[in-house]
């Protein structure tokens, strides 16, 4: 069977494919409203992994194209709220019901301690029986602790600002959205400052 998992290029996405790899085909989904081409550093990370090890399975990736207007009405929530956390996580649940219109098997990478965009119990029950979908979270068992831990055993990662590196998760493309409709200011009142990313920069060389 495949699942198909939202895809960054990031540890938790990474970590989240290897592990599901033992039991599925793995599909790696990247979402993109088509402002930037930032979804091509998500792209080199899945070459990686399928290069380096021909058991993940995880030669298969995709673009998933969404509505740009899923990403105004995230941007509008952003603008009212002064603070990105309930747009980031509008977007994230429309990219799996997306996802889930297209797939019965959907996953993402998000973890224990994760607060942003979590769904709530009742959010992802719903979305299972509005899609008659599985919704797999394989990392929703570990802290970030331990996520660092097996990190380590299977890649090597660069962690950078958000203000530095422009990397393929949703925030990049809100960002652009709000800068170009609201000023680059308002990416300095809303946005912290200090938040850290990651991407897969290698993977070592065994897997276990």
């Amino acid at each position: 069977m495949k699942v198909s998992i939202l895809f960054s290029g990031g540890k938790d996405s990474c970590l989240a494919a290897v592990l599901l790899s033992k039991f599925f085909e793995v599909e790696l989904v990247t979402c993109s409203f088509g402002i930037l081409s930032n979804w091509k550093k998500a792209e080199e990370v899945a070459k990686k992994l399928g290069f380096s090890f021909n058991e993940l399975k995880t030669s298969s990736f995709k673009v998933l194209k969404l509505d740009k207007k899923i990403l105004e009405e995230a941007a509008e929530k952003i603008i009212q709220d002064s603070f990105p956390a309930n747009g980031i996580k509008y977007i994230h649940q429309k990219a799996l019901e997306t996802l889930a219109e297209q797939t019965e098997l959907i996953a993402d990478g998000i973890r224990r301690d994760d607060r942003v965009p979590v769904l709530s119990l009742a959010e992802v029950k719903h979305l299972e029986d509005k899609f008659n979908i599985h919704y797999i979270q394989p990392l929703m068992g570990y802290s970030r602790k331990t996520i660092n831990i097996l990190v380590d055993k299977f890649f090597k990662i660069k962690e950078y600002k958000s203000t530095d590196f422009v990397g393929a998760e949703y925030e990049f493309e809100l960002r652009e959205y709000i800068k170009k409709k609201y000023g680059a200011g308002k990416i300095k009142e809303i946005f912290p400052q200090n938040h850290t990313q990651s991407i897969v920069v290698d993977i070592k060389e065994k897997i276990c």
